[in-house]
């Protein structure tokens, strides 16, 4: 019985610890707006695609834009677009925003 007590009170305290760490990061979004070859994208959140080249992407958020050279925020990151800064290029297939 104390054993059984013991178990039930132990997951119970994992799962709360589990969902107090997974829970915060998840509603994220970046303050700001994310400008890909001139489109805007306020407060953005995850994986854009880039339609043509030369490309250039605008990053005026709080958060780190991934430039990808491949689709779907996939292959290597070409490059990091910090706060305030501009990056032009003629390979990059999509962006992540932190």
């Amino acid at each position: 019985m104390i054993r059984r007590r013991m178990a039930v009170a132990l997951g119970a305290l994992a799962a709360a610890a589990t969902l107090a760490v997974a829970v915060p990061g998840s509603a994220y979004a970046a303050e700001g707006v994310l400008v890909i070859n001139g489109a805007a994208y306020e407060s953005p959140s995850g994986c854009y695609a880039v339609d043509w080249f030369p490309s250039s992407v605008s990053n005026y958020t709080d958060a780190i834009a991934e430039v990808h050279s491949g689709p779907d925020c996939s292959g290597p990151v070409e490059w990091l677009v910090y706060p305030g800064e501009t990056y032009q290029t003629d390979t990059a297939q999509s962006v992540f925003i932190l």
